[in-house]
């Protein structure tokens, strides 16, 4: 069996087409930041499970089948009930939770230029987000759950609503304690 090139990120911008490397490595970071957001931490028995899920080419579903069979090496097994089994170990996202996390990232990093920054990448809708999300798991350089889909990524924000929002709402709430002091 010939094992198959792995491919680079640099393959998975050309595939998909429509993003730069930028907007690749913003989504990636924005996962992370979004799990630690929802879930806390990324604990050491977290990171021997994406180990053993790359290595095996298993998804989390197949974990969890292998978990409840007990077909799994017993350390992987040890490792997964002494966190408190798979349920509190499963760190997936949601593509909404994954939408608004990433709009968080981008208002920390670039404030009132983000929507400009992310359109100058074309991203200009969560559909973007999820697009490229999906070019990694076309990829296998992201996972995802037997119910994800891209349609999980549509219209959960518009671009208005969810950058210059919080800032009318920051000007008001300033305004306010001005005229109030």
């Amino acid at each position: 069996m010939v094992d198959q090139p792995s491919k680079s990120l640099h393959d998975l911008v050309q595939h998909v087409g429509k993003y730069p490397v930028e907007a690749f490595l913003f989504v990636r970071e924005g996962l992370d930041h979004t799990a630690k957001q929802v879930h806390g931490p990324e604990a050491d028995v977290h990171k021997l499970l994406h180990r053993f899920l790359g290595k095996s080419g298993l998804d989390w579903s197949d974990l969890e089948a292998q978990f409840d069979a007990a077909a799994l090496p017993e350390p992987v097994m040890e490792a997964i009930r002494s966190a408190g089994g798979l349920e509190k170990l499963n760190r997936h996202v949601s593509g909404r939770d994954l939408c608004w996390g990433l709009r968080d990232l981008a208002l920390q990093r670039w404030g009132l230029l983000a929507p400009v920054v992310l359109s100058a990448w074309n991203i200009r809708c969560t559909t973007d987000f999820g697009r490229i999300v999906f070019g990694f798991i076309d990829f296998d350089l992201m996972r995802k759950q037997n119910h994800d889909s891209l349609d999980d990524f549509s219209d959960v924000f518009s671009f208005h609503e969810g950058f210059d929002e919080p800032f009318r709402a920051a000007l008001h709430k300033q305004e306010q304690q001005q005229s109030d002091a």
